[in-house]
């Protein structure tokens, strides 16, 4: 219930901060004076914004088992998976959330949690990660990912893309509108000068907003390994765990879900694109939150 409220608080929202906004800077009146309806095209702008982002996290579980191969234990064929599901069965007891899924999957260390709902998520490790890493460090990791779907990490990212690819829409097409009967003074239809500049601007915004959305992704980061000490009693657990994840190349992920997994390759050209903080960073803010608590 407290999602969709969320959701669609979240919805509201966004269409009183675009009427807020264009009235303030004057732009609605303008816009208006070009025969562009503000409030369809908000309401246009909301659901092609929200409909795909929503769609993926709907999507995400299954997503996730088909595009990595990963494997759902239903019965433990070892001990290593029998120590897997009680493993995640106690921190997700801790965390006050469902029993999510546990899979494993073949590749190098890496592990993600994915799912649209808190109580029925799923948590994948890498036989990599197994392998390369001690049970105390594996432990630290599956916190991390149960953390983040205690604190339900999903949902907020999902709404945060919905968000800012709300304002990439609609800011495009006001640009649009404004270039084909400002600029080029076409006054016939939507012209080739509107869907020219429609398309460069989803372009130019839609990286405004990968900096944004990868922004809200890294301190979410730093928010799960916090949660992987709160539930493991102790940072050094996640500090180690951290400390071998930097020393291996990171598994890599399908793009749509770079931002899952434990560590990251940065998911873009720059550190402003990065969905993931550099391991020292994370390490640091750990050694940084263990002296907080010994004082």
């Amino acid at each position: 219930m407290k999602r969709i409220v969320l959701f669609l608080a979240t919805n509201l929202a966004v269409v009183l901060v675009l009427t807020v906004v264009l009235n303030l800077l004057g732009v609605g009146r303008a816009v208006s004076a070009q025969g562009i309806d503000v409030g369809a095209l908000a309401v246009f702008s909301l659901v092609v914004g929200f409909t795909g982002s929503i769609i993926s996290l709907l999507m995400s579980k299954p997503m996730a088992k088909w595009s990595t191969g990963a494997r759902v234990i239903e019965q433990p064929a070892n001990s290593t998976e029998l120590w897997l599901v009680d493993t995640v069965r106690q921190l997700s007891e801790r965390a006050g959330i469902g029993m999510p899924e546990v899979a494993v999957y073949d590749g190098e260390p890496n592990a993600f949690a994915t799912g649209a709902f808190k109580n029925s998520a799923l948590v994948a490790v890498s036989t990599g990660l197994l392998q390369g890493m001690n049970r105390d460090e594996v432990e630290a990791v599956l916190g991390h990912e149960v953390a983040h779907i205690a604190n339900g990490d999903m949902i907020t990212l999902t709404l945060i893309q919905g968000v800012v690819n709300t304002f990439v829409v609609f800011f495009a097409r006001v640009v649009g509108y404004f270039v084909d009967k400002i600029l080029l003074r076409n006054e016939g239809g939507r012209g080739i000068g509107y869907m020219a500049a429609v398309f460069v601007c989803e372009i130019l915004f839609g990286l405004l907003a990968s900096i944004i959305v990868a922004w809200f992704s890294r301190k979410r980061e730093f928010r799960a390994d916090e949660g992987s000490a709160k539930l493991l009693g102790s940072t050094v657990p996640m500090q180690n765990a951290l400390a071998r994840l930097g020393g291996f190349q990171p598994g890599v992920l399908p793009s749509s879900m770079s931002a899952s997994g434990i560590s990251g390759s940065g998911g873009g050209w720059g550190a402003l694109f990065s969905t993931h903080p550099p391991m020292e960073e994370r390490i640091v803010a750990l050694q940084a939150l263990r002296q907080a608590g010994a004082q």
